[in-house]
């Protein structure tokens, strides 16, 4: 039987493990895009041994594009281009049976190929090659990406940045239900096996973010043809440094 998380499941998933890392990044410049969603249309997408996490009832559908800087194993420096590239995710939130809340993505398209097949191989996440620019522009970042093998219009587009700044977001608000996330879940097909993944940085610093272009067929591409309608919340924020744990079998 499934545990829904309860506060200090929350609270303990933010906290650092004690094991050591195998990887550091730092992720900039993110932007947040949410929408809330039917509960039900997320079940019906999710493995089994995966539950819908909700908050008052709700659940959200998220659309994140942002920089991956300064990407290295734990024992070796980062290298140029390998190591800093482009990515743009779409998630949900989910809890497992033992009620570890986390993030279930339905695509990460990423501009660096060998990043794309290493965390297939490794991670088990369903990461795609994308060709992708970003350029900052009198403060704001213009941000594209196109996923490789699909029609030329179906071009990603963003024009964001950062506004009022936050406090930081007290457990049991909707702003830490989204954004403190620290488990990740990925799913192999071969064997049907479940796989947990851990994260560990500060707390974004999170702030009201300025869209003045959001443009995507990502979210239809994963099966929610929302893409037409304004997101429900906008969040920015200038970045983390993230140590990256080990993923194994649920």
């Amino acid at each position: 039987m499934s545990r829904v998380p309860t506060e200090s499941d929350r609270i303990a998933a933010t906290r650092r493990p004690e094991a050591s890392p195998v990887m550091y990044q730092e992720w900039s410049d993110l932007l947040f895009l949410h929408w809330e969603i039917s509960p039900d249309k997320i079940a019906a997408t999710l493995p089994e041994g995966l539950h819908v996490d909700t908050h008052e009832g709700n659940a959200y559908l998220g659309l994140v594009p942002f920089f991956m800087k300064a990407i290295r194993p734990r024992f070796l420096p980062a290298v140029g281009p390998i190591s800093n590239f482009l990515e743009m995710n779409v998630r949900t939130y989910v809890h497992d049976d033992s009620g570890r809340p986390g993030v279930w993505f339905y695509s990460l398209d990423a501009s660096q190929p060998l990043a794309v097949f290493l965390a297939r191989k490794m991670f088990h996440l369903p990461y795609f090659h994308a060709s992708m620019e970003a350029t900052k522009v009198e403060g704001s970042t213009h941000y594209q990406c196109h996923r490789n093998g699909t029609p030329d219009d179906e071009m990603s587009q963003f024009v964001y940045r950062g506004g009022e700044k936050l406090s930081p977001p007290l457990p049991g608000s909707l702003e830490y239900f989204l954004l403190e996330r620290y488990y990740l879940f990925a799913h192999r097909k071969v064997g049907n096996r479940l796989f947990c993944g851990q994260v560990h940085h500060t707390p974004y610093p999170a702030e009201i973010a300025g869209v003045t272009r959001s443009v995507s067929p990502a979210l239809e591409q994963a099966g929610f043809p929302l893409d037409t309608e304004a997101p429900d919340l906008l969040h920015y924020s200038p970045g983390v440094k993230v140590s990256v744990y080990p993923i194994t079998p649920v």
